[in-house]
């Protein structure tokens, strides 16, 4: 695997790395992103944060907030395979933001990136909902990756603010584990602001990918519209998606 671009930042050092025709982003060691313009589906975690936009039918998906944008593996796949009119990504780190324009082609027609914390920017948004929120706010510690703020009942509470009624929320955890421990799992209250909650998961990772659906749906309905789509249709034998979905509480 060849570095393209490396800078170190302080204590955090980034690596742009290729393997073919695949980049992939470091941060301190830990796999922040990676795509392939080739081959869009990964068969990782990113696939996962984008499935659940299937569960509605996709052209009703017209407005994206990824929170957490690393090189921008989700906002390519979400520009290629659901096309909102609208897709926002967020990230603290203006580095990422350079990455994701220089060496995943993040281009403006793609997605609008802001440097901010999500904290921040989320709380003095004031224009009209998302139907897709995605929280993929992670950090790293001695080289392994954790979420970057907990998903306890306030930050829950300021995702759902944003979400529109028929929305998605989705957000990434490092684990079953940290999933059942947070306040989309545990909170009752919480819960019933939903119609469905299901649970995502691959081979390729650990993380667990919760998709909380203001509406009603199926995973018959998510295979459904999946089949629609030739590279994301699981039935055939050049499909690249790995994933398993379970149906939580």
């Amino acid at each position: 695997m060849a570095i393209l671009w490396s800078r170190q930042v302080g204590d955090t050092r980034y690596e742009v790395r290729s393997a073919g025709a695949t980049r992939r982003l470091y941060t301190n060691g830990v796999l922040h992103s990676q795509y392939n313009e080739r081959q869009p589906v990964t068969g990782s975690v990113w696939d996962l944060l984008m499935l659940p936009a299937f569960f509605r039918d996709p052209k009703t998906i017209r407005r994206v907030l990824v929170l957490g944008v690393g090189g921008g593996a989700v906002l390519r796949q979400l520009h290629r395979f659901i096309a909102p009119d609208t897709l926002i990504g967020v990230d603290i780190e203006g580095v990422h933001l350079d990455i994701a324009r220089r060496y995943f082609n993040v281009t403006p027609e793609i997605a609008t990136l802001v440097e901010a914390d999500a904290r921040t920017w989320l709380a003095a948004y004031d224009g009209p909902p998302f139907d897709l929120v995605i929280d993929d706010l992670f950090g790293h510690v001695d080289g392994e990756s954790e979420r970057a703020i907990a998903m306890d009942t306030g930050w829950a509470r300021a995702l759902l603010k944003q979400l529109a009624p028929q929305g998605v929320l989705v957000a990434n955890f490092p684990d079953r584990a940290a999933f059942s421990a947070s306040a989309l799992a545990m909170s009752r209250q919480l819960r019933k602001r939903f119609a469905a909650c299901y649970r995502f998961t691959t081979p390729m990772n650990q993380n667990a990918v919760a998709a909380c659906l203001r509406e009603p749906a199926s995973r018959a309905d998510l295979r459904r519209q999946l089949a629609r789509v030739p590279a994301l249709d699981t039935r055939r034998k050049s499909c690249r998606l790995r994933f398993r979905v379970y149906r939580e509480g």
